[in-house]
């Protein structure tokens, strides 16, 4: 019974002190407010008021400041992403329209070539575009967009400003087929232009060329430009084919290992010269008649 009576009484006692905590907060609040409004001075039981809930004051006077930074910040940061993807699509459209205008400068340089090149060339051509390629190995081949309806045969050179592309191996009415001068199959008189040295240039696909035949004892060097030697009447002499880029003598044989550079990027193809001259008909006529007297 005492203990429940002990119980009661600190309960009481904490209740009645929770209630003069509180008057007094009030209170002292109720003296702040008053003050303010009135203007008039109090003595220490101000001051000690004030020194209470200055901290107090200031401390949630920083919590609010620092929410509102915050608050500031992250809509500085959302108002920064709008920003940046804006932004990014900004630069995606600049980039596609700087790669249109490289295509467009580059197609308009090539034309300028060209026809710098058609200019400076007397004999009869045709300009054809590729509209397919074969990447087998040893049939390297192109497709053009012109046939036997643009005076196209069998047996006609291609070739751009910058060198022989090849040759047409077979047509249709409005397409050819050219059998590209880097393929394995394919072989061109060819002709040192410094040192007159002759030999045969085979196509090595993606390795550009390897020039045969050369002996070990002439005046070759890294550099050489080589050229057609126009034997044989289908290709015309001093067409350039490239450049050589390694020579080696092997131990053994009599012949040099000489690689050549191609002068047309065969990869960047789109536009090229089938040279449509009488000259080509005649051998083109004499290359079926013979096939036929056989």
């Amino acid at each position: 019974m005492r203990k429940k009576k002990n119980s009661r009484k600190k309960t009481v006692r904490s209740t009645g002190l929770r209630h003069w905590l509180l008057f007094f907060l009030l209170a002292s609040f109720l003296i702040v407010v008053f003050t303010s409004s009135t203007g008039g001075r109090f003595g220490v039981f101000h001051q000690l008021t004030l020194e209470t809930l200055g901290p107090l004051q200031g401390f949630f006077t920083k919590v609010s400041l620092s929410s509102t930074k915050l608050k500031n910040k992250y809509i500085a940061l959302l108002n920064l992403q709008e920003e940046n993807d804006q932004l990014r699509l900004e630069l995606a459209k600049v980039r596609e329209q700087l790669d249109e205008y490289s295509a467009a400068y580059s197609r308009n340089r090539f034309l300028e070539t060209a026809l710098e090149f058609k200019q400076q060339n007397s004999f009869p051509k045709s300009m054809a575009r590729v509209v397919g390629k074969d990447p087998s190995f040893w049939f390297q081949t192109l497709i053009v967009d012109r046939g036997e309806n643009d005076g196209v045969v069998a047996g006609m050179v291609a070739r751009t400003s910058q060198g022989v592309v090849g040759q047409v191996v077979q047509v249709s009415d409005n397409y050819s087929k050219i059998l590209l001068a880097n393929a394995p199959s394919s072989a061109i008189d060819a002709i040192i232009q410094n040192s007159r040295v002759r030999g045969i240039l085979k196509g090595a696909g993606e390795q550009g060329y390897i020039l045969h035949y050369v002996l070990k004892n002439a005046e070759v060097k890294v550099g050489d430009k080589i050229v057609t030697a126009g034997i044989g009447g289908v290709f015309p002499a001093g067409i350039t084919l490239g450049t050589i880029s390694k020579v080696h003598a092997k131990r053994r044989g009599m012949f040099l290992d000489i690689k050549v550079e191609p002068a047309v990027d065969f990869a960047r193809l789109e536009f090229l010269f089938i040279n449509l001259s009488e000259e080509q008909l005649v051998i083109d006529k004499m290359s079926r008649s013979s096939v036929f007297g056989e």
